[in-house]
């Protein structure tokens, strides 16, 4: 199994040298509190209780499962003293608000926590990342008394919510939910009806769990205009802060699953559960939309945790494993056979895990950075301006970095040949993990969709032309700058493209709507790779900057290099995205009748 390592160097040149967190979180929070110091030691002491405390119990956590007895959900042995020890350490409270228990630190410092919890042990750092929906939900639309009751519990750990929205009849059309909410004569509400694929929905490692559940009341119009949303405690709240007596929700039934199989995937039974209100009366999935980028965000880091991970067991393995000589001639003559390092098929490989791995990472801290800027900044136009970027880029990452991650998980398997087959090496339990992160929050066709239908075409390009700005900048500024020219003179031109394939798409849509269908999931995916283009445009230029200042860091020169295969090997599958695109026609997918799909 491998070995996690954090990759403190990495974050913190993305965190420091990319971004300038230290002078971001300075301007935001009006103090300088939050130091370079401080950001530091929060990530070397998170990274110690990813690696001796999470990584530990991966392996043994997916061998062993989770045990189901009449409802009660039992975790791998291991999670709970793990969880303790993630409590005491104050890790839940990280990025809320101080006035609510929290620590008060920015989002993008949970970001960090959470990447590093992940790529450690995704099955076990669900249990608390799903809490983060369930509080941000009742800080944002919950009433005093709510957050009295519910939100500190949650910050500290002490209690964990889920958010409870797909039943098995209608998964992403949430419109056609049935789960009832009938009016109790105390104010709150009854409800009614069946859960299923709920995270985290019943364990043993906390002594209660808040449900966000979206329900229909009584009168409530059809379709996605007659969503509530409601609290539902798994028991009851005292008024001293304990729990009171059991709230008839119950877990019917666990899924046995292709991976995470630490984590509970739950059916939930609500059974006349007493449930408040939270929000506007059918205003549910408003309410529940307020938080979906930063939920988003969350699971794109699965992708980038896959790739690290797999990046990882590849390259110790690499080194180590020997097996034939290099065509150029022997590079360890004193063994039987060379390490596997030295083929250049191998090299392409790892190389394809380092530029997602780093690529996903500088991307998702850049939309932490976004999250930061719309949630603390006192200037309404950088925090709107921040919140477009945010909103544009979150599919992208959503659905390009775990599709890249699966990508780097096989190639993983693919370098340990055979081995990688075989669990022992942990390998294969980093693609059955990490492949549900292409359904959560949305497929990768409804994350294209998304970005395409709503984002681009919705707004008449004006989400699209806002980064592409800002991508246009940077090529502006760095035009002489000798060190990046040809790494800037392919993004200008992609920059430049990407505008032109967008009003393409657009006068065919005005003929026919199904041509969005048709163009999504390859516009997504040439989108990721352009914005990934930029993101290592930005990190070779601060790398090139560093060796030109008489650094003589190998870090740097490996972060050039990495840019330069993205570039050259990575970048060119822009141009099948653009033939399938402009040249797959919508014709090629809905021309054939449906009963000439299979001969049988």
């Amino acid at each position: 199994m491998p070995e996690y390592k954090a990759p403190i160097r990495d974050i913190q040149f993305v965190l420091h040298e990319v971004l300038d967190s230290e002078k971001r979180y300075a301007e935001l929070r009006g103090d300088e509190d939050v130091n370079r110091e401080l950001i530091d030691a929060i990530v070397e002491e998170g990274a110690k209780f990813c690696e001796n405390e999470l990584s530990p119990i991966n392996r043994s956590g997916d061998e062993e499962g989770c045990g189901f007895d009449n409802g009660a959900v039992t975790t791998p042995t291991g999670f709970k003293e793990a969880y303790k020890k993630y409590v005491e350490g104050g890790w839940p409270s990280l990025s809320s608000p101080e006035d609510v228990g929290g620590q008060g630190l920015p989002y993008s410092m949970g970001i960090v926590m959470s990447e590093m919890m992940g790529t450690a042990n995704w099955s076990w750092g669900m249990y608390p990342g799903l809490s983060h929906g369930a509080i941000n939900t009742v800080e944002a639309h919950g009433t005093q008394e709510q957050k009295d009751v519910y939100l500190s519990k949650m910050i500290e750990g002490t209690w964990t919510g889920t958010m409870c929205l797909t039943e098995s009849h209608c998964g992403t059309d949430l419109g056609l939910l049935r789960t009832k909410a009938a009016p109790n004569a105390d104010g709150s509400y009854a409800i009614t009806g069946t859960k299923i694929f709920i995270s985290a929905g019943d364990h043993d490692m906390a002594e209660n769990i808040v449900h966000i559940v979206l329900a229909r009341l009584p009168d409530a119009p059809k379709g996605t205009k007659g969503i509530s949303l409601f609290i539902v405690p798994k028991f009851s709240a005292k008024e001293d802060g304990s729990v009171g007596e059991a709230n008839r929700v119950t877990c019917g039934s666990i899924e046995h699953k292709m991976g995470i199989n630490a984590n509970a995937t739950c059916v939930m039974n609500f059974d006349s559960s007493k449930g408040f209100l939270i929000g506007a009366p059918n205003r549910g999935l408003n309410c529940m939309f307020t938080f979906m980028n930063t939920a988003r965000i969350g699971t794109a880091l699965q992708g980038v945790a896959a790739a690290e991970g797999s990046f990882q067991g590849s390259l110790a393995y690499a080194k180590d494993r020997i097996a034939m000589r290099s065509l150029s001639g022997p590079k360890s003559p004193d063994k039987d056979a060379d390490p596997i390092i030295v083929h250049p098929d191998v090299r392409r490989m790892l190389l394809t895990q380092k530029a997602f791995a780093e690529g996903g990472r500088a991307l998702t801290y850049f939309l932490a950075e976004k999250a930061d800027i719309a949630f603390m900044s006192k200037d309404d136009e950088a925090a709107k301006e921040a919140d477009d970027l945010m909103a544009f880029l979150t599919p992208i990452a959503k659905a390009f970095c775990t599709e890249r991650g699966f990508e780097s998980a096989n190639e993983g398997v693919q370098v340990f040949g055979g081995h990688g087959f075989i669990r022992e090496w942990g390998m294969e339990q980093i693609v059955r993990d990490t492949r549900i992160s292409m359904l959560y929050e949305g497929t990768t066709g409804i994350q294209a969709l998304d970005l395409l239908g709503r984002k681009v075409m919705l707004t008449q390009g004006q989400l699209l032309k806002n980064f592409t700005k800002v991508v246009h900048k940077f090529c502006k500024d760095n035009a002489d700058n000798e060190a990046i020219a040809h790494l800037v003179e392919p993004l200008v031109k992609l920059n430049k493209e990407w505008g032109d394939i967008t009003t393409q798409i657009g006068m065919k849509a005005m003929q026919n709507q199904d041509e969005i269908g048709a163009a999504s999931v390859d516009y997504a995916m040439y989108s990721g790779y352009v914005t990934f283009a930029y993101l290592w445009a930005r990190m070779a230029k601060v790398a090139a900057d560093k060796i030109a200042e008489g650094s003589d860091d190998a870090f740097y020169k490996a972060k050039l290099q990495t840019a330069d295969f993205y570039f050259k090997r990575i970048l060119p599958r822009t141009r099948t995205c653009v033939e399938t695109i402009l040249n797959g026609g919508l014709d090629t997918l809905m021309d054939m009748e449906e009963d000439n799909f299979g001969f049988y």
